[in-house]
């Protein structure tokens, strides 16, 4: 079954395709999962963890090494916070220089002590701030600018529906809305029909973010609203070959077997290797004790993986863990 024209969409002088996009998410989207979500496909865009600004003016080394941007992750997005106009401009040339082909705001994460500063979802309470944000850093760079926000703060008040046509007019080249209110943080129900009325708006691309944990939830959320793509976040935390199935299913209509044992801990693995090279060995396994149960859910010994890796601290004890408790079904998927 041939799937409506997904092919993909403009931003700018850029081309998106597939229409889908993996999601800016703290500690989970630094350059070694973003490289491994494009080596397994499907993504038309990678976006970086959020970066702050305010770090990034006073010359944080640490956040320098956020960026990472490298040939294989093209395009790529960097998400950037903050809500001083003339320090997101310049942390905006920044991005540019450090590699970023689409320059993002956040104006979407409700976490407290982001929105504390003013930053983040806090932008939408203060709208001439925000404009002020949106229009010093559209005049600071030559790549497209895009906002990813949410609705609204209040549950029901859809004040980003004004705001977003001022940004439009200001010259941002897409928006990402995320169909939850601020308030709700990552709770509640998602209301898909507020990204159909953000569609109508809008002249410029809408891309769909909240719930998309499937790939016939993705097609559907582009039936129902209209928008132009779609922002795959925690799902494919553990699971990259979601972006994978999500493409391959707009444009065929046909579900991809899921991966093997064997490819999961063959990603697992890279995933590690990869952030190991930028941050080191021991902190790339303690960063990862969290993410490296999920590539095995659903299998026998999943949860015991969860509880003993905690207490690894090296690449081969990691590997040992996977060998150790998978075995019989790793060996299984190995040809005779």
């Amino acid at each position: 079954m041939q799937q409506r024209g997904y092919e993909g969409f403009r931003v700018g002088n850029l081309w998106i395709s597939p229409p889908v996009i993996l999601a800016p998410m703290a500690d989970v989207t630094n350059g070694a999962f973003r490289r491994l979500a494009k080596r397994i496909g499907g993504p038309g865009l990678v976006v970086t963890e959020f970066i702050s600004t305010t770090a990034l003016h006073y010359g944080s080394a640490k956040t320098l090494t956020m960026f990472d941007i490298t040939p294989d992750q093209r395009p790529v997005a960097v998400q950037i916070f903050g809500a001083d106009p003339a320090i997101m401009a310049e942390a905006a040339r920044i991005a540019v220089d450090m590699g970023a082909d689409i320059l993002d705001i956040n104006m979407g994460c409700w976490v407290p002590k982001v929105c504390k500063t003013g930053a983040g979802a806090a932008l939408i309470r203060d709208p001439d701030t925000a404009c002020r944000v949106v229009e010093a850093v559209v005049k600071a760079v030559s790549v497209p600018v895009t906002v990813k926000t949410r609705p609204g703060w209040q549950y029901g008040d859809f004040a980003t529906a004004k705001l977003a046509k001022r940004f439009e007019e200001l010259g941002i080249q897409a928006l990402t809305l995320h169909a939850r209110f601020a308030v709700q943080g990552h709770e509640g129900a998602v209301d898909w029909a507020l990204i159909r009325q953000m569609k109508a708006l809008l002249s410029i691309p809408v891309i769909g973010n909240g719930d998309v944990n499937s790939p016939q939830a993705a097609a559907r959320l582009l039936e129902e609203t209209g928008c132009d793509g779609v922002m795959v976040g925690r799902a494919a935390i553990g699971n990259p070959w979601i972006l994978r199935d999500i493409a391959h299913f707009l444009r065929t209509g046909e579900l991809l077997p899921p991966p093997t044992l064997q490819e999961r801990a063959e990603a697992a693995l890279s995933h590690l290797r990869d952030l190991a090279q930028s941050m080191g060995e021991g902190p790339a396994v303690r960063h990862l004790r969290g993410q490296l149960p999920l590539y095995f859910r659903g299998f026998p010994y999943a949860s015991r993986f969860r509880e003993r890796i905690s207490h690894a601290n090296t690449i081969e004890e990691v590997q040992r863990l996977i060998e150790e408790l998978f075995h019989a079904e790793l060996t299984a998927c190995v040809p005779a």
